[in-house]
This record gives structure tokens, C-alpha cells and sequence, in this order.
């Protein structure tokens, strides 16, 4: 957990009189430049004097982050001026604004900033505190945890009990304390060896099971589970036809209902399944058939990648000397070595965007050659870049690629970029990007802390060879499209949307997106290119109990074809935000390294073990040659930038040398939809928001039985085709708007790739907007003005340090 470092005593005046010349100029902020809060103090609870209390805490599983808190007194309580923290109080506290208030038994919920909402700009980790301050800066609310909840943690009973990981999440609302057992398949004919229900445990404890009762669709049909049965978190338990003693017919339903009599969970057939039925995904999904029976396991079903264990070693064995690095250790990733068989690692440090180059002593161990590491800067010399993965690339030798959420020091904003600095070994003690390439356009309303967290390198000529499609022309992928991006594609995860994205970056700082990734995870922490095993590996930390997916290229598009658990052994909650694969092959193992950014127990690096064949090397397409040194040496002459320079560059696979890489067979150009397609019968098949701006990111829901299938979304009244995308096993897509959509009613169609209507629904279209104000900027000239003027007059002047850097969770 980070120490804070909370602001002085001395700010809180300036901070008052700043919300004060807020408000009597009409103006709502809910997060202003610097909240008025006093000291921390571990002896405050989870309850106020006044009936106000934590009710439940959202740290990673929801699309924000959020605490609620509810009103067990008998009066109104006036909310106005609460100020909200994290453990760290470097950042700035999220001020509830004016007419926030909770009834008598009401909840009200400090919700974290989105595209469409106000809210607190920092992340709860899996290790932080909840704090709430009145608007004197007295501390009146401290709840703390050391990991991430499977769910949420709320009171059993609302208001009252102690603080527990709930069932589901119930923002708003009510705590979901009931039973977290849950009919999980249903086997009513063929069974080996009869009839037979399986039972999931969405918890995180392991549940007696004694005294539950099962039933079928008749109430005298009942069978009491015996003493002793029990679930794990997590597992299966199977009870067999030989046990309840009946059978389960064509047309029937599976009950379960808990010892005090109350129903817990049940489900409702009218036909024999031709395998099973069973949920997607298990313990919360909807009932489908399954691909095959998978009694006492996990669920399988058609086109639906089902996690499988680690096939590695069971270990994440730390690598690191305690405290090596401060924490917030982001990304990572190995490339060959001109000087080491073991290769050599890059990393990076989100907090105080630090680059480290780390080398092998040869037998297993691993050091930072700089050991203070490289300080980032942007192209100026100012600003902290938020740097969360690093990749270097085989086309440009002498530089490594940082891929950022914002800068540091302007923590509110957005700024999602892929930086490029050159060096060798990260000997400089400050290094400024020598190109920028702000993607913030292509994510309209992106939050500060939901960015580029990884990035990879993959070369064109792997691309064209194994026929990659691009998506924003509608064909094969040339790379002679691109003039200037050099000879490959880089590949960000982005926090914010779960989502991969291919971009050519071009040597002038222009970009172009050329294709889009949809994942099964809830967060993408990193991502990186594996070419011993001609994969991408997409990885997702704690928020998904550290699984790792491998994608391979099928028919001109990246789609998920293993998805992995964290090795058996490694603790599930360590924020393992990067991921890097040795290319070295030893007695039938690669290396494995992963990134802590929660510093856990004082370490950052963990090595692991995946199998591979022989003992050979395979240095993979990202060798670091020592590069020419520029004239005048000490690296005051940068590698060129990718595309733009070296007297005789490579030539781009197809234009040139003797013998061009063939072409791939042109995809399929999407079929657009015809109105007469669009009816009442297929409407409502596909759900979105009823609304939402241009330029807005939005979640469609398809349906599981379409999850792994690729797919066509559509903007129709002009028909615009938003992207041609792979359905998440949850049934979702994600899709963004375009930022010029005119304002109106339109409809969201979802097409399959031959055209046919899968469904529509309409949405209304709102004009594009900015975030939410949270500061003087925005003000007009003159309102600034006079802002200033004020804020002189009473004798106001507050320097900020530089705060400390958000911590991506």
C-alpha cells in the first residue's frame, strides 16, 4: 500500500475559497483543482456518528470504480462539500457538489469520472482505502481492504453488518447477501451415469451445502443434501440421479432452495438439450446448450474459448532484490541481446514514468543496468508521461516505444499516447520523446486512468504473410497504404474498452487505426507479440485473476484461440500489469516475466516457465543490433523515426527485392444492411444504449450464442459501418460512435459477416461533448478574469507540488 502524503493544512483555506468563488459564479465542479481534506487517521471506521456509513466498495469488476454509502439514521443528511480519497492524497479529492444529498435509508454512490459522467479521476486498487471527508476536512469515513473483492464488499445487512465480498454487484441498491450457490448445467437425458445437476459457487468462500434442498419442477420430488457437501469458490459440485432419486424430464426444471426454505437458484427447459444446458459464462452467464457434457468442470460451447490451466510451470518466483523498484512497475519485454544469450528486458514505471533496461547475470537472475532509471519527459522537457508498456522494434534499432495514459502532472486529462525515445541501454538520466503520437481523437471522452496500458511491435512482413486483413480499407493488408510508418504495426491494449488496436504510425505524428480486437477480459494490462508461437498474447492482471489469452491470426483477423489461468501456484491478486515471453528455448521452457505494478511485499519482478520444443533459440523478430553511433556521439542524434531515414532503408515486403512476399486473398467487404431488412420481428435482438454522443464508445450486447463470432455493427440511417468486430464471450461488442455522427435518431444494426440481420435497436444521437468541468479552464476570458481577480483579492495563492501519479489499476 503507498504511504500517503497528504496535502498541508496550510492549502485547505486557498482550496475553500476556490470551491466558494466556484459556486457564486455558477459553477458545479465536482472535482476541484485542490479539495479542502486534513489528516488520515486509521482509527476512523466504516460509520459515522451521524448514521452514515460505507455500504459497499467497487474496486475492479464494474466499468467504474465506486463507493456507496447509505443513511441508517432517521433525517436527511446534506452531502454538499464531502470530499472522496483514496489512500493517496496526492491525488485531488473528488468534491460532492452542491444539493448532494441522502434520504433515511438511502443510498447515494461516489462514482469514478466516465465518458458520459462526473466523478473522482483515480483508481481504487487491490490494496487501497475509502475516505470521506465533511466539508471542515475532518475525516468521517475510512474503509480499507488489501485485495480486490471477487464481487463487491458491502454489508450483510445493508447498513448494519460487517463489510463481505457480496454476491453480485448492486450499485444503488439493496446488498445481494444471498446464497452464491447457483445451478451451473443440467444433464436430463444420456448421463453417465443418469440425470444430474451441477452446482457452482460464484462466492469467495467455500459453502456447506447441507441442508439445500433439490427439486424438479414437482414440489414432492425433493432432495435434502446431505451434511458435509460442499462448494469451493470458484468449483463444482455434482449431485447425481443415483442420490435424488429422480429423474429430470423432457419438459422440467432444476430448484435449489437454501435451508431456511428460501429459493436460491433455478432453471426452466421445455426440450431435452442435445448435450447439456449450461451457463456462458459459468455461475452468472444465461443457459445455452453446451458443446458437450463437462460434469464437475467448467462449461464448453461452440465458438467460445473456455479458460484452461496454465501449461507452464506453477510458479511465479520473485526475480527482484526487495525494493528495487518504488512501485507501480507497469510494463515489460524482452527482446535479444547482442551481448547476453539470455537476452535482455525492458520495463517501465507508470507513477513517476521511469524506463528500465535490465540485464541477466547468466544464471537466472536479473538486474536494472540503470538503476535509477531513466526519468521520461515529453518532446519539450516537461511533464511526466504515465508511461504503462514498453516495445521496441526490429526497424528501428536504438529506440524503445512507451505507450502512456497522461501526463502525470495533468492528471484530469487524457492523453493516450505512444511515445518514442531513443537510446540503447537506458543509460541517460532524462530522456525527451523524439515523436508523439497522441491517439486521444480515435477515444473521444476516454477517462485519464483508462488508456494505453500495453503495446506491442509486429512486423509487416508477418502480417502480409499470414494475411492480415485491414479493416479500414476493407481488404488485405498493404503496407505500402501507409507511407512512412516504417515496417510494422503496433498493437495497443487500451484500459478504457477492453479492446486491442492495430495503428500504422506514420513518421510525420499522423496515425491510422487499422484494426480492432475485441477480448473476453474485463481490463487489457498488456499485450505483446510472440513469434516463436506466431501469437498474440492479450493479458488482463488481477481485475482477472491474472489470465492470459493467445490470439492468432484466422481468416485476415486476430481471434482468441487459448485463453489461460494464472499459473496454479501464483497469487491470483498480484497487478501483474505487464507480460513478456523469452525467445530462448532451454531443456523445453521459455522464460516468463511479469510486471507488478502493486510493488507486492516489496517486489515488482516474477519469472515463470511455457513450454516449448527443444533447447534451441529462437530470438523472435525483435533483435536490438548495437546500432551505428550518430554523429557526435552521446545520442544527440536520435535513430530515425520509423519509415523516415537510414541511407538505404529495407524495402517494404511486395514493393521490392527478389522475392516479394505474396499477397493475401482480399477479405470479404462488409454486406450492408437493406432497410427492407430492418423489422419488427428482428428488432430488439441486439440491445444498446438509448442514447449517446458522437464520438462516444458504446457496449452492444449481441448475445452469448453469438460470443467468438465476428460481426458487423452499423450506424443506419446513412448506413456507416463502425467496425467489424469479434463478440466478447459476455455476448458484448464494443463500438464507437463517430465523432461527426449528426445529431438525431438513428439505429444500431448488427450484421453477420454474410450480411445476415442478427438485430437492431435505436439509439438517439446527441451532439459531441466535453468532459465535465473540473477547474478554471473552460471558463470564458473575461469569467477567468475576474476569477483571478478574486481569488487575488482575498489574498489567495496556492502552489502545487507536482502531484504524484495516478495509479493505474
Amino acid at each position: 500500500m503507498r504511504t500517503p502524503a497528504l496535502h498541508p493544512h496550510s492549502l485547505r483555506l486557498g482550496a475553500a475559497v476556490v470551491t466558494v468563488l466556484a459556486v457564486g459564479a455558477g459553477i458545479v465542479t465536482a472535482s476541484p483543482a485542490l479539495a479542502a481534506v486534513g489528516d488520515d487517521d486509521p482509527s476512523v471506521g466504516a460509520a459515522a456518528a451521524n448514521g452514515l456509513v460505507v455500504n459497499e466498495v467497487e474496486s475492479n469488476g464494474d466499468d467504474t470504480d465506486w463507493v456507496e454509502l447509505q443513511n441508517t439514521s432517521t433525517a436527511s443528511i446534506d452531502l454538499t462539500g464531502y470530499a472522496f480519497l483514496d489512500d493517496d492524497s496526492s491525488h485531488d479529492a473528488s468534491v460532492l457538489p452542491a444539493g448532494s444529498t441522502i434520504a433515511p435509508g438511502g443510498y447515494f454512490v461516489i462514482d469514478q469520472l466516465s465518458a458520459t459522467a462526473p466523478g473522482f479521476d483515480f483508481g481504487l486498487g487491490g490494496a487501497d482505502t475509502a475516505r470521506v471527508y465533511d466539508p471542515a476536512g475532518d475525516l468521517v469515513l475510512r474503509y480499507s481492504w488489501t485485495s480486490h473483492a471477487v464481487v463487491t464488499y458491502g454489508r450483510c445487512a445493508d447498513g448494519t453488518g460487517a463489510l463481505v465480498d457480496t454476491t453480485t454487484s448492486t450499485k444503488g441498491t439493496a446488498n445481494d447477501c444471498s446464497s452464491p450457490v447457483r445451478i451451473n448445467e443440467v444433464e436430463s437425458q444420456d448421463g453417465t451415469p443418469g440425470d444430474w445437476v451441477e452446482l457452482t459457487n460464484v462466492g469467495s468462500a467455500t459453502v456447506d451445502l447441507g441442508g439445500y434442498v433439490l427439486q424438479d419442477s414437482e414440489d414432492d420430488h425433493a432432495y435434502t443434501i446431505p451434511a458435509g457437501t460442499t462448494v469451493a469458490a470458484g468449483g463444482f459440485t455434482v449431485l447425481d440421479e443415483a442420490d435424488f432419486g429422480f429423474g429430470l424430464g423432457k419438459a422440467d426444471s432444476a430448484r435449489v432452495v437454501d435451508p431456511r426454505g428460501a429459493l436460491v437458484d433455478s432453471y426452466s427447459w421445455t426440450a431435452h438439450a442435445a448435450a447439456t444446458y449450461g451457463r456462458s459464462p459459468d455461475g452468472t452467464g444465461d443457459f445455452a446448450d453446451t458443446a458437450e457434457p463437462t460434469k464437475g468442470t467448467a462449461n464448453r460451447f461452440a465458438g467460445v474459448v473456455t479458460a484452461e490451466p496454465w501449461p507452464g510451470g506453477p510458479d511465479e518466483t520473485v526475480l527482484d532484490d526487495e525494493d528495487t523498484f518504488t512501485g507501480d512497475l507497469s510494463g515489460i519485454d524482452w527482446t535479444a541481446s547482442s551481448t547476453s544469450e539470455d537476452g535482455q528486458l525492458w520495463a517501465v514505471q507508470n507513477g513517476d514514468g521511469l524506463l528500465y533496461h535490465l540485464t541477466s547475470d547468466g544464471r537466472g537472475g536479473w538486474a536494472p543496468s540503470n538503476a535509477a532509471g531513466t526519468d521520461l519527459r515529453y518532446a519539450d522537457g516537461t511533464g511526466t508521461p504515465d508511461a504503462e508498456g514498453v516495445t521496441v522494434t526490429s526497424d528501428d534499432p536504438g529506440a524503445v516505444y512507451v505507450s502512456t495514459e497522461r501526463d502525470n502532472d495533468v492528471s484530469k486529462t487524457s492523453r493516450p499516447s505512444v511515445l518514442r525515445y531513443a537510446t540503447t541501454d537506458g543509460s541517460e538520466g532524462t530522456l525527451r520523446a523524439t515523436d508523439e503520437w497522441n491517439l486521444a481523437a480515435d477515444f473521444p471522452g476516454l477517462g485519464a486512468n483508462a488508456g494505453l496500458e500495453g503495446v506491442t511491435w509486429i512486423p509487416d512482413s508477418w502480417l502480409t504473410e499470414h494475411g492480415f486483413a485491414d479493416e479500414h480499407t476493407g481488404a488485405a493488408y498493404a503496407p505500402s497504404s501507409y507511407a512512412g510508418h516504417g515496417e510494422g504495426l503496433f498493437f495497443v491494449g487500451v484500459e478504457g474498452t477492453a479492446s486491442v488496436y492495430a495503428y500504422a504510425l506514420m513518421a510525420d505524428g499522423s496515425f491510422q487505426r487499422v484494426a480492432t480486437i475485441g477480448t473476453p477480459f474485463a481490463v487489457v494490462a498488456d499485450v505483446q507479440f510472440d513469434p516463436t508461437l506466431d501469437a498474440l498474447w492479450v493479458v488482463c492482471d488481477d481485475a482477472c485473476a491474472g489470465r492470459t489469452a493467445l490470439y492468432e491470426l484466422t481468416d485476415g483477423a486476430f481471434t482468441a484461440a487459448k485463453v489461460f489461468e494464472a499459473p496454479s501456484n501464483a497469487d491470483r491478486n498480484l497487478a501483474n500489469e505487464g507480460f513478456a515471453v523469452s525467445g530462448v528455448c532451454t531443456d523445453g521452457k521459455r522464460a516468463t516475466f511479469y510486471a507488478d505494478d502493486n510493488d507486492t511485499d516489496g517486489f515488482s519482478l516474477r519469472t515463470g516457465t511455457y513450454p516449448c520444443e527443444g533447447g534451441d533459440t529462437d530470438p523472435g523478430t525483435d533483435p536490438t543490433p548495437t546500432p551505428t553511433p550518430a554523429p557526435g556521439g552521446g545520442g544527440s542524434t536520435p535513430a530515425p523515426t520509423p519509415g523516415t531515414g537510414g541511407s538505404t532503408p529495407a524495402p517494404t515486403p511486395g514493393t521490392g527485392g527478389s522475392t516479394p512476399t505474396p499477397s493475401p486473398a482480399a477479405p470479404i467487404a462488409p454486406v450492408v444492411p437493406s432497410e427492407t431488412g430492418l423489422t419488427d420481428t428482428n428488432r430488439g435482438s441486439v440491445s444498446a444504449p438509448s442514447s449517446a454522443r458522437a464520438g462516444e464508445t458504446i457496449t452492444v450486447t449481441v448475445g452469448t450464442q453469438y460470443a467468438g463470432d465476428r460481426v458487423n455493427v452499423w450506424l443506419y440511417s446513412t448506413p456507416t459501418l463502425l467496425g467489424t468486430v469479434t463478440v466478447a464471450a459476455d455476448g458484448t461488442v464494443r463500438v464507437t460512435i463517430p465523432a461527426d455522427a449528426p445529431a438525431g435518431e438513428h439505429r444500431i444494426v448488427v450484421t453477420a459477416t454474410d450480411g445476415t440481420v442478427l438485430g437492431w435497436t435505436p439509439i438517439t444521437i446527441t451532439a459531441d461533448g466535453q468532459l465535465a468541468f473540473t477547474g478554471a479552464e473552460g471558463l470564458g476570458a473575461g469569467a477567468l478574469i475576474a476569477f483571478l481577480l478574486l481569488a487575488a483579492g482575498v489574498g489567495v495563492l496556492a502552489v502545487r507540488r507536482r502531484p504524484a501519479a495516478v495509479a493505474a489499476e
